[in-house]
């Protein structure tokens, strides 16, 4: 008998961007996953995770027209929180104490909606700009339906800092610098992450990111195998703004 699939795992990743030194390329936020990890371990990430029971009750209080999309945004934004500190889509936004409360009481199993009401928090959904939406299928590696948005860094945000459990570094630099470390072994990349980063190194700041993210429809990407050019290619769609759509199999960094 055939063992019934296990449903995709609903997750969200928050794509951080900063203003680059001198005018430069803007800059991400990078987080290289604990080896030990059974998913991506190792890999450059942006900041996310899974899309927590907590998330969809609290998306069906502060915007129940559309919670899947609500509790996407919430877990992204809390995820952020967790991984690196960074307060994104808070209102207001809480001091260096009120943060360390906050981040405190998520790491303590504490549910978001009451980490938020002890630091004196509302949430701004908005603050956060859909992007893409990753749904690879390659059983029997562990699958997540995944929600990617693009937020700015507020200028009054603190110093990002890992928590050190499921990540163990992080670091901010441009989207071709990350490609380069990857292309010279210094990095490791999965193939959404990839496929993203070769598409945010097109934009010149974070208005040209939002302006090309509302461009393009957002459709569940799923990566499908094909022979072309005497090579078997892991390819997605080529009318969702990425630039590159297909790369070589044997390359390819599944995830």
């Amino acid at each position: 008998m055939t063992a019934t699939a296990s449903p995709a795992i609903p997750a969200a990743t928050l794509i951080i961007l900063r203003d680059g030194v001198d005018e430069s390329a803007p800059e991400l936020l990078m987080l290289e996953r604990a080896r030990a990890m059974a998913f991506a371990g190792g890999a450059l990430v942006f900041p996310g995770g899974r899309i927590d029971p907590g998330d969809r009750k609290l998306a069906e209080l502060v915007a129940p027209h559309d919670p899947d999309e609500s509790a996407a945004r919430i877990a992204a934004i809390r995820e952020t929180i967790e991984e690196a500190g960074l307060p994104i889509g808070l209102s207001p936004s809480p001091s260096p104490e009120q943060l360390k409360v906050l981040r405190a009481a998520l790491h303590a199993g504490k549910p978001f909606a009451r980490a938020l009401a002890i630091a004196g928090c509302t949430l701004e959904l908005d603050a956060v700009e859909p992007f893409a939406r990753w749904l690879p299928d390659h059983r029997p590696v562990r699958i997540f339906d995944t929600r990617f948005y693009l937020a700015r860094l507020p200028a009054s945000a603190p110093v990002a800092s890992v928590d050190a459990t499921e990540n163990v570094t992080l670091f901010w630099a441009s989207a071709a610098s990350v490609l380069a470390d990857a292309d010279a072994g210094r990095a490791t990349l999965i193939f959404p992450t990839r496929r993203t980063l070769e598409r945010l190194a097109l934009y010149p700041d974070y208005e040209s990111a939002v302006a090309d993210a509302r461009a393009h429809p957002i459709r569940t990407i799923t990566p499908w195998i094909e022979e072309r050019d005497g090579g078997t290619f892991l390819c997605i769609p080529d009318d969702l703004g990425f630039p590159i759509t297909a790369e070589r199999l044997d390359a390819a960094q599944r995830g």
